[in-house]
């Protein structure tokens, strides 16, 4: 039986600490707001009143909070009660040029800090599914897998790069946000020619947007602009959309629409439309024109 603390006992806190519980380990819980740390007492959580209490003795120290500020809060507050041998797991989602500041001080001070930023939802979390991301000392990865695969289906380990979960993590955040906001415009489009949204969804029956973002990222990430949907064509349907929501809200497509029109002034019109990537692609290999 582990010995071992969360600090952030949120709905994604809450839900990790009831699965380490019903696996037999010990947890100690801290939270800013202490009712939220209090309803885990009914499933055998211990609650301290301080961050360096809730960590004393503890061998895992798990971080489940707000952001980098309110990380660097808690770290500070709970060093005090810190095991020189205890390890942060940081599940927190944050920058990752602070996120790398921060892991390369911490450890050279002598704290045991790793990032291993999640996808996994609360419902998740407490069935032990989804996917920790890790990044960092190559040591610490090896001291925690074991209980970290016990947390997830999948532990992903990205190397000693101390941000490299974190830009994962919000890259993967934005392939989450940014197809909800293209869902929530599916909507709107559904809403002016007075189709139900559920009745929009069929299209995925038969429809796979996942394959044709695989085929047509990969392209684009090696920079192949070579048209099979030109950009101006591409454009030409977002016009069409666009009036078909009418005055209408929309998430997403005006914005592409607005990449769009710059680019094809740059004039790469004829191109494929993934070619709206060019400039991020110029910057990433250093080849900006």
């Amino acid at each position: 039986m582990a010995h071992i603390a969360y600090l952030g006992t949120g709905l994604l806190g809450s839900g990790f600490v009831e699965a380490a519980l019903q696996r037999g380990d010990s947890v100690t819980v801290w939270n800013r707001t202490r009712e939220k740390a209090a309803a885990l007492i009914p499933f055998g959580a211990l609650v301290a009143d301080t961050p360096a209490d809730a960590v004393r003795g503890a061998e895992r120290v798990h971080l489940v909070l707000k952001d980098d500020a309110v990380v660097e809060e808690v770290i500070s507050a709970l060093r005090p009660g810190l095991s020189a041998e205890a390890i942060i797991v940081d599940h927190t989602t944050t920058q990752p040029a602070l996120t790398a500041e921060r892991a390369t001080r911490l450890n050279a001070e002598g704290v045991k800090y790793l990032h291993c930023p999640v996808f996994i939802g609360p419902a998740a979390a407490r069935q032990g599914q989804g996917i920790i991301m890790v990044a960092g000392p190559q040591a610490l990865f090896d001291a925690v897998k074991p209980a970290l695969e016990q947390q997830a289906q999948r532990v992903e380990y990205w190397g000693e790069r101390p941000d490299l979960a974190a830009a994962y993590k919000l890259m993967g955040n934005a392939f989450i946000i940014g197809l909800g906001a293209l869902i929530s415009d599916v909507f709107t489009l559904a809403a002016g020619t007075d189709v139900s949204a559920a009745d929009s969804l069929k299209l995925l029956e038969f429809f796979n947007p996942g394959t044709i973002l695989q085929n047509r990222g990969r392209n684009m990430s090696q920079g192949k602009f070579a048209a099979s949907f030109e950009l101006v064509m591409a454009r030409k349907d977002l016009r069409l959309m666009l009036e078909t929501a009418g005055a209408r809200p929309l998430a997403a497509l005006p914005a592409i629409a607005a990449r769009m029109d710059a680019v094809i002034a740059q004039g790469f019109g004829d191109q494929d439309f993934g070619v709206i990537a060019r400039d991020a692609l110029a910057e990433a290999t250093g080849t900006r024109s």
